[in-house]
């Protein structure tokens, strides 16, 4: 008689990526997103006013990401839904409001910059806010249910695959264990 203990593990689903390669996943979709947003905008924007035009983009380009980043950045394998996608409207407001906010400081301190340091604040906010985005996406909106119960700092280096082993015959009792990954 063979015992099941031996025979391979029944993988429950697939692990979520881990903290590095989630966050090249999102620069690389948000990258490729806001590329593509910017020529959208001055495409649209013959046709329309040019904050009309952004603001539309923005939300479309918005809820591409959410979808890309559902499937493929934080690999939860199903789709956004309403919730997620409010969650990360809300992260990209509060994005775009850090952008803002470091913009009109600059012009406080100094009334008329160049276009240089300007991009310069404006690319460094813009970095601190993605990276603070990302870790709210990947923390809160797109966290799987099992890194719920995990601690706030282990849930930011720990993925958890789920391995549901067969049941023993003399237990009767399924093991599931759970492994960083």
């Amino acid at each position: 008689m063979k015992s099941q203990l031996a025979t391979q593990p029944e993988t429950v689903g697939e692990a979520a990526p881990g903290p590095l390669a989630s966050f090249v996943r999102f620069v690389v979709c948000g990258g490729g997103v806001g590329v593509l947003s910017s020529g959208a905008v001055a495409l649209l924007a013959g046709a329309m006013p040019w904050a009309l035009a952004n603001a539309v983009i923005t939300v479309v380009s918005t809820v591409l990401c959410t979808e890309l980043h559902a499937l493929f950045t934080f690999g939860t394998g199903e789709r956004a839904g309403w919730r997620r996608h409010w969650q990360s409207a809300g992260s990209a407001t509060a994005a775009y409001a850090v952008t803002s906010l470091a913009v009109f400081v600059l012009h406080l301190a100094q009334s008329s910059p160049g276009a240089l340091t300007e991009q310069i604040v404006y690319l460094g906010a813009s970095g601190l806010a993605g990276v603070g985005r990302f870790l709210v996406l990947r923390l809160f909106v797109f966290a799987g249910r099992e890194a719920v119960s995990l601690p706030l700092a282990a849930r930011a280096v720990t993925p958890v695959a789920v391995t549901r082993v067969p049941r023993a015959p003399v237990s009767g009792v399924s093991l599931v264990l759970a492994a960083g990954a």
